[in-house]
């Protein structure tokens, strides 16, 4: 795949160089943004798996999906605004096409102009007592709202919308007081807080109520409205980028270099900075994390809820005032190279101002990698790994990635005697593609992993090519509706082989296409417009060993169990501009050998699964969520709403088991952790509480059943061989 890529990356950039439009343009023309569109357009129509023909009829979804996402609740434009838009609709092909921007120039300043307008709005309205003895509803169907004609209109919209965030805070407070002073039955009065039939002392209280309900909905817009201020002209350019490019499919993305960043440290699991997870609040930088393990954790000094006031680096005289300063920007200044140091000034939790130095390294997300486990089951021992992603260093394969982490955690588990092993892929939306490959090659002797197609070029089959098993005992994949990718990738070559038992949803997520990653600033030289960020781009469908595409469809689970997800519109089939299915040829492969009797353990869990009452309340419980989130109309008099939250509450009530549900079984952290363990207690915490989900949970539960039968079917066939021989 490496090699793929970098052949393309040639194509591209002497393709690129070919052109008319080369370097002379690019330092003539200071406008970044037209640099962008230039540089997206042409990568995507040469590189992408399925180009996409700019036309009237692509400019009009652009045209949607783009004011979809400046404005989804419709409270910001007017029809007037739409109006002025709509010259546009059928143009925006054109004017990508020639690099022009100004469709974008308009939105902004438009945009820009509205939510400041809006911020007067709602300031307005939240100064003013709501009446919920009235009785009125709000509907959350978003979609099917219009947009509003005038100002009267507007302010009605967010009246409506700003009641309905305040009558849930009210409820809350009411709720809060009431527990407070124990009282078991609400008073009629509670039901208006301009009731006249209630006493002096009640109608303050719950205006006091009501009060705060309307302060709670302020501060958070006010929070909202801040991160806004925050954004820059580039941020909100990235919002039309990828409103064109999201148009190719729902995985080609834009990222700008702060994204990009992010997008590194999420793959790899690791950057180079101080170790501590920051946030914006108002005008101030806060510490709300500090990351166990990290420089900033191994000082000892800085404490979740200091502010940090000013920053310097240790090479310089000045500090920097970052009070009011963009989050990102803020982090930028922070982080930095290994072995360096950075001087941060705080304001302490107690009010006090130091100075602390820290030096930076290498900070590692412990979340972010694999994780075992061991645990006992009908006197026989198992194991757990949990892979939350499939975790690549792109600069540096041999460095930490997923493929040697898994190694290296099932020879410890071989080490401690376990007789099957369960792989957990639960919620892993994939990452490398090779880890993939790597990893089937532990469970295999050798042979094709997957197959690889691009538009117009033969297939490429990728193969494990080490003859060598780390692990040939019984395998348990487990999956759900969020496993998607690479851990589909995965799953469905351990089916197709005959390896393991897939045990989950009904369906996998149904990614099966592959995205690479361009880094724009190759493509120019002499470049003097900043750093232009990154592509992810489609350039490859994969499809499995048997020759069918994990696209729309998933891998199939051997044994379907419900889950929360279930009734929930979440997978590839449900989002924008998906490519579809197809199949190609199958490659020659052996199935597994062994004397492992698939279908008879297939057949016995599924039987256990229809009877288990833990499982049949999680199918009740996902089609009652399914039910709660697709409800549109809300009432906004308080006796009304509380009557709808009472009736949910009690129909909740049936599923309060679904918590309580507990197993028998206790896991237990590995030897090497153990000994970390004394060092640290935050990895202390974290793997107690893992170990307490684990024993809660009903699928790990009969996954470890279902390794349990096939140890037994293993000795019986096995057996029976024997005898004849």
């Amino acid at each position: 795949m490496k090699g793929n890529y970098k052949f393309l990356l040639l194509a591209l950039l002497i393709a690129f160089a070919s052109c008319s439009f080369t370097n002379k343009t690019f330092d003539n023309d200071p406008d970044k943004d037209k640099l962008l569109i230039q540089l997206i357009t042409y990568v995507l129509d040469n590189g992408h798996f399925d180009p996409q023909d700019l036309n009237d009829d692509f400019s009009e979804h652009v045209f949607d999906g783009y004011l979809n996402q400046l404005d989804p609740f419709k409270r910001y434009f007017y029809e007037s605004d739409i109006k002025d838009f709509e010259a546009y609709k059928d143009q925006l092909d054109d004017q990508i096409k020639n690099h022009n921007v100004t469709f974008f120039n308009l939105t902004h300043e438009r945009l820009l102009k509205r939510i400041a307008e809006s911020k007067k709005i709602y300031t307005e309205i939240l100064e003013k007592p709501f009446d919920f003895s009235k009785n009125e509803t709000y509907t959350a169907d978003y979609e099917k709202l219009t947009y509003v004609k005038n100002k009267r209109e507007m302010k009605e919209r967010w009246r409506q919308q700003l009641k309905f965030s305040t009558i849930a805070n009210y409820d809350d407070a009411i709720s809060q007081r009431d527990s407070d002073i124990d009282v078991n039955e609400l008073p009629e009065s509670v039901f208006s807080a301009q009731n006249e039939k209630s006493t002096t002392k009640e109608a303050k209280s719950l205006k006091e109520l009501e009060k705060e309900a309307r302060e709670t909905t302020k501060r958070s817009l006010d929070e909202l409205y801040d991160f806004i201020d925050d954004r820059q002209r580039k941020d909100w350019f990235s919002v039309y980028i990828n409103a064109i490019v999201e148009e190719f499919d729902p995985h080609t993305f834009y990222f700008a270099p702060e994204d990009k960043d992010r997008f590194d440290v999420a793959m790899s699991g690791n950057f180079e900075g101080i170790g501590a997870r920051l946030q914006k609040k108002m005008d101030a930088i806060m510490v709300n994390e500090i990351i166990s393990g990290g420089p900033a954790w191994r000082a000892n000094e800085l404490e979740v809820g200091d502010q940090i006031i000013k920053v310097r680096q240790s090479d310089e005289e000045e500090s920097v005032n970052i009070v009011g300063m963009r989050l990102d920007d803020a982090i930028k200044l922070i982080k930095g190279p290994k072995g360096t140091t950075v001087v941060l000034t705080l304001k302490k939790v107690d009010g006090t101002i130091e100075d602390i130095s820290i030096t930076r390294d290498i900070v590692e997300l412990e979340e972010t990698y694999a994780k075992s486990s061991t645990v006992i089951k009908n006197d026989k021992k198992f194991g757990v790994i949990n892979l939350p992603k499939f975790y690549v260093n792109f600069q540096d394969y041999n460095k930490r990635n997923a493929a040697s982490d898994i190694k290296q955690e099932i020879i410890r588990l071989k080490q401690e005697g376990v007789e099957g092993l369960v792989l957990d892929l639960r919620n892993n939306g994939g990452g490398s593609l090779q880890t993939v490959v790597d990893i089937a090659g532990l469970f295999i002797e050798e042979g094709p992993v997957v197959q690889v197609k691009e538009t117009g070029q033969p297939k490429e089959v990728l193969k494990d090519k080490d003859k060598s098993i780390i692990w040939d005992g019984p395998l348990v994949i487990m999956v759900n509706e969020l496993s998607a990718s690479a851990s589909e990738i995965l799953a469905a070559a351990m089916q197709d082989y005959k390896r393991a038992i897939v045990i989950g949803s009904k369906q996998t997520y149904g990614k099966g296409t592959v995205q690479n990653v361009l880094d724009l600033n190759r493509l120019v030289r002499n470049n003097s417009n900043g750093d232009l960020g990154a592509l992810k781009f489609t350039t490859q469908k994969f499809y499995r060993v048997n020759g069918g595409s994990t696209q729309l469809e998933g891998v199939k689970s051997d044994v379907i169990v419900p889950d929360r997800y279930s009734y929930i519109d979440i997978g590839e089939k449900d989002q924008e501009n998906p490519l579809p299915w197809d199949k190609i040829d199958a490659v020659d492969y052996d199935l597994w050998s062994n004397y492992f009797d698939y279908d008879t353990t297939i057949q016995k869990s599924k039987a256990r699964m229809a009877a288990n009452e833990q499982l049949k309340l999680i199918d009740a419980n996902a089609r009652w969520v399914k039910k709660i989130r697709d409800r549109e109309v809300y009432s906004l008099n308080y006796e009304e709403y509380k009557k709808e939250m009472e009736l949910n509450e009690e129909e909740a009530k049936r599923f309060e088991k679904l918590s309580e549900y507990k197993t028998d079984l206790t896991f237990s952290s590995l030897p090497y952790e153990i000994k970390l363990m004394e060092q640290d207690s935050v990895l202390k915490e974290k793997r107690n509480r893992w170990h307490q989900s684990l024993a809660k949970d009903v699928y790990i539960e009969e996954a470890l059943n279902v390794l349990n039968d096939l140890k037994m079917t293993y000795a019986i066939k096995a057996n029976v061989a024997n005898v004849k021989n």
